[in-house]
């Protein structure tokens, strides 16, 4: 199978096949599982469950644009199905991306329950049945690791917060019952992009950045505390949610694809290489101040992160992530200014820049 270069011309023969039969999504009112949708809407597939809570946030308005055939929610999923493993009708894909994904949330058995418990119930449950199943683990299960391999052990790694240690455990769950053989596992790195502004405080440096611009003009970021790296320059693996969700999607066609992979650009950048975009997306000068980072944090932080994509390769994925200055302007022009949410209904400029310099390339 030949994958996309993120969103091109080829995008609608990799979710070709998705038109046949029913796609469960969980955690589909929330950043990524919401992107999804809208990348499946945009292809025509409407023949969706899509599942959450909807809380007293506003992640409810993720949903108000998209098209799906019914809404259940979480709890009463994992409940109907294990009533009745045929209540869902035909189902052929599984997107379990439904989490508790904040880094600071320090109730362990909140996490445990919603991360790793319900996993491995709905997972059992899609497997047993023959769903083609996609999970999303999380890059925080790397903790310090700069050159994040998914061919690393699993039980090499060593996570630095109790959210990454409930994905490392579904992760290592999965092996040991032979399912890494039959699904699909995702390590999402630095996600940003439209639909994430209910996420609080775990919100994107670029959806934060936009938002001290607009206060003040000026945007803080953390001054350097090792000597090898410049203020500005840590250095992050950045991926737009639109190339995250057509890595998803390309690897849930891959007929051979299963285990682990990493969704990434691949790349090292730098916070000023994302940060100084937004300010021209704006049509401003960069104006960044360098404030201490706090003593409590700098023992963990890290200050480089790049994922390995061979895998994603050898699954047929071309991973010619496009160039992250243009994502971010995006991002900023398209959604944050304007204050929208991804709409199928809307025309896509990124998938039309992105497709015209393929065209310009070839």
């Amino acid at each position: 199978m030949k994958a996309p270069d993120a969103f091109t011309d080829n995008f609608s023969a990799v979710i070709a096949h998705l038109l046949e039969g029913r796609i469960v999504v969980t955690g589909a009112a929330g950043f990524i599982g919401s992107a999804l949708v809208w990348a499946l809407n945009r292809q025509g597939v409407e023949d969706i469950i899509v599942c959450d809570r909807l809380d007293e946030s506003e992640k409810w308005k993720n949903l108000a644009p998209l098209r799906f055939a019914d809404y259940i929610d979480a709890d009463d999923l994992i409940d109907l199905v294990e009533c009745d493993a045929q209540a869902l009708g035909d189902v052929r894909f599984l997107f379990h991306l439904g989490a508790c994904s904040s880094t600071t949330e320090r109730d362990s058995q909140y996490l445990l329950r919603n991360n790793y418990e319900y996993t491995k119930r709905i997972v059992r449950w899609a497997l047993d049945r023959g769903v083609r199943t996609v999970y999303a683990s999380s890059a925080a299960t790397y903790g310090l690791l700069e050159l994040c391999s998914d061919e690393e052990p699993l039980e090499r790694l060593r996570p630095l917060n109790m959210y990454a240690y409930s994905k490392q455990m579904f992760d290592c769950y999965a092996a040991r019952e032979g399912w890494l053989d039959r699904l699909v596992g995702l390590k999402y790195f630095n996600v940003f992009g439209p639909n994430e502004w209910h996420k609080g405080e775990m919100r994107s440096v670029v959806c934060k950045a936009f938002e001290q611009i607009a206060c003040g003009g000026t945007v803080n970021l953390f001054r350097s505390h090792r000597p090898e790296f410049t203020d500005g320059g840590q250095q992050r693996d950045f991926i737009y949610v639109k190339d995250a969700v057509a890595m998803t999607l390309a690897l849930a066609q891959a007929p051979l694809a299963h285990g682990i992979y990493n969704v990434g650009s691949g790349r090292a950048s730098t916070w000023l290489e994302l940060i100084e975009p937004v300010f021209a997306a704006l049509g401003l000068p960069p104006k960044i101040s360098f404030v201490d980072m706090p003593e409590d944090l700098r023992h963990a932080y890290q200050y480089r992160t790049q994922a390995t994509l061979g895998r994603l390769a050898g699954a047929g994925y071309a991973c010619n992530v496009p160039p992250l200055a243009g994502a971010v302007q995006d991002y900023v022009r398209f959604y944050l200014q304007p204050h929208r949410r991804l709409d199928p209904a809307q025309p896509d400029h990124y998938l039309q820049s992105v497709t015209a310099a393929a065209r310009a390339s070839a």
